[in-house]
């Protein structure tokens, strides 16, 4: 089963990673300037995760693949790692669908 990990950035924001069963991180959040919009960013992926339309699949300039989830209002709430392959980035995005909608919060800040 999957959970989100809340940290503290050296800036003082707050991000969230969803971690895999494994503890493999597969999306990062942005950073937040408070523990509830982080909170409320986690429970936007937990809502957003199962519909495949909220993916954005992209290729970075260095031919790498990725995706990026966002919310209905179009804002990106999670970016995954870099992908060697094609089908790496759609292993990803299914492991995310699998793991954040009932994925745990473990909050390293407190």
């Amino acid at each position: 089963m999957g959970k989100f990990v809340i940290k503290t950035r050296t800036n003082g924001e707050y991000q969230f990673n969803l971690q895999a069963g494994n503890g493999q991180n597969i999306l990062a959040s942005e950073g937040y300037t408070t523990k509830t919009a982080c909170l409320n960013g986690i429970e936007s992926v937990k809502k957003n995760s199962p519909e495949d339309a909220r993916y954005e699949r992209k290729t970075s300039s260095n031919g790498k693949w990725y995706f990026n989830l966002k919310a209905t209002n179009g804002q990106v709430i999670g970016t995954s790692e870099m992908y060697e392959s094609e089908a790496g980035r759609e292993n990803g995005i299914e492991s995310v669908k699998k793991n954040a909608p009932d994925a745990t919060v473990e909050d390293t800040t407190a």
